[in-house]
């Protein structure tokens, strides 16, 4: 009997007979099968969060072995780095350079959380209570308890990484659901973190679908949800989760605006690689593009040319630029919206053709604020690009978006680079970089349905611990007796 892999708990991972009903994970690109899996029940998830439970109440890490878990984690993540993007491109379909680079942040990133473990701290107050005589008063900072993440497939392993590095740096335990496109990033990245001495129990990873993530929903002894995905998801989470909190991370379609006076080849350049790396599967892709009528020829010229020179093709290969959609539902989806774009009568001026899961990239002008590929998260290589006049003329066609993510400014003038940014409605503005440059160490979320909360390590960690008061009575002494 064939047995796979269902789930991590305490330390060790729990297999189970492949059935007709178990998951089987293909690449992207050429269908080759890579990994399978058979979901655990509701009872065994349960039996997960428990002993993620337990662990937390009953064994305490301080910052300093926290510190040195997540460093030595960092560590052998790089010294693994080639082998770990291979696993990325295998099930993703990301080109190798964007899976090398997605490594290169998760190596990061635990680093960085290994840092503020060390550094989590509170503060101390001298203020008498009226009435009282010599009161000092002190907060420290503690775990919440269970973490739960649930992670995308896009990014299998530096999502995952900055959601349970920080967790484990303010000492809580995890549960930790991946997509159930993308598990066996998850599964390679768990046997690292043990190997770095993790304690069994203070991370337990369920591999599964929608049924496994609403068992964790439903489990009350879970202290927050970390949550990155779709917004219908993402709004169930919220209304489930009553008085607990949660970190939403929920899409976005992000402008991009390239006034009159900006670089045109530094935007050109930077807003290729931001309409279509990995395919236009990343939530900060440059979706929207508004170029100032001055260099409205101009720059569709040139951004046109430049896209047509983009290599789509075998992951694999290092000369590719653009690889597959995640599965053959995603390739029907995003082609629908570009017909109806199309049909509307927006202009194509290139791309659109299919090959297996894999499309060329798409430039569409002449669109209406009110079509797909203009409202919704398009997730796929289709980029719209929108004439405009006026600097509040653009911070008008920007907002007008059920999202608030991160949007991009190219220009050379301070004032318009300062207008835009106060007036864009999103959660961060990147200034003559596209919309897709995220710092994984500052403060990351968005507002409307873009989500609730902020990612990075040291955000994520005011979330995910609490703020205890401890005051210390001890009176005033009688500094002149004896």
């Amino acid at each position: 009997m064939q047995v796979v892999k269902s789930y991590f708990m305490a330390g060790a991972w729990r297999e189970k007979p492949l059935e007709a009903s178990s998951v089987t994970i293909r690449n992207p690109y050429d269908g080759a099968e890579i990994f399978q899996y058979t979901e655990p029940t509701a009872a065994e998830v349960a039996e997960a969060v428990g002993d993620a439970y337990d662990t937390v109440m009953h064994r305490v890490l301080d910052p300093r072995e926290r510190a040195d878990i997540l460093l030595r984690t960092s560590e052998l993540l790089e010294k693994r780095s080639e082998a770990m993007a291979n696993t990325i491109v295998a099930e993703t379909g990301k080109p190798i350079r964007d899976a090398r680079a997605e490594v290169a942040r998760a190596v990061r990133n635990f680093r960085v959380a290994s840092e503020e473990a060390a550094r989590l701290h509170g503060f101390t107050e001298q203020q008498d209570p009226v009435g009282e005589d010599g009161v000092l008063s002190l907060t420290i900072r503690e775990p919440l308890g269970v973490v739960c993440a649930i992670t995308p497939f896009n990014f299998p392993l530096n999502v995952v990484a900055l959601k349970i590095a920080p967790a484990l740096a303010a000492g809580n335990a995890v549960v930790l659901k991946p997509a159930d496109f993308t598990p066996l990033t998850a599964v390679r990245l768990t046997e690292i973190i043990t190997e770095a001495g993790l304690p069994a129990g203070y991370l337990n990873v369920l591999l599964g679908t929608g049924l496994v993530g609403q068992a964790l929903v439903q489990d009350p002894r879970i202290a927050l949800y970390t949550f990155t995905g779709s917004v219908g998801v993402g709004k169930r989470i919220k209304e489930q989760s009553g008085l607990r909190p949660v970190i939403l991370e929920l899409g976005s379609n992000a402008p991009n605006i390239v006034h009159g006076d900006a670089n045109l080849e530094l935007a050109v350049e930077a807003l290729v690689k931001a309409s279509f790396a990995y395919a236009g599967q990343v939530c900060i892709s440059a979706q929207r593009i508004y170029v100032h009528e001055r260099v409205w020829d101009d720059f569709v010229e040139r951004f046109t040319a430049r896209v047509r020179t983009l290599s789509v093709g075998d992951p694999r290969d290092e000369a590719t630029d653009i690889g597959p959609l995640i599965h053959e539902q995603a390739v029907v989806r995003v082609s629908s919206w570009i017909d109806e774009a199309v049909t509307g009568g927006a202009t194509l001026l290139t791309g659109g053709r299919r090959e297996g899961n894999a499309l060329d990239p798409v430039v569409l002008v002449d669109v209406q604020p009110d079509m797909a590929v203009m409202r919704k998260e398009v997730f796929g290589p289709v980029v719209s690009i929108v004439r405009y006049r006026t600097v509040a003329e653009v911070i008008d066609y920007a907002n007008d978006s059920d999202f608030g993510l991160q949007a991009a400014i190219f220009t050379n003038d301070l004032s318009v680079a300062l207008a835009l940014a106060r007036g864009l409605r999103v959660g961060s503005v990147n200034v003559n970089q596209a919309s897709n440059v995220r710092m994984d160490t500052m403060p990351y979320g968005g507002i409307k349905d873009s989500g609730i909360g902020k990612e990075g390590a040291r955000a994520s960690m005011e979330y995910m611990t609490t703020a205890k008061v401890i005051t210390l009575r001890y009176g005033r002494p009688d500094l002149q007796g004896e």
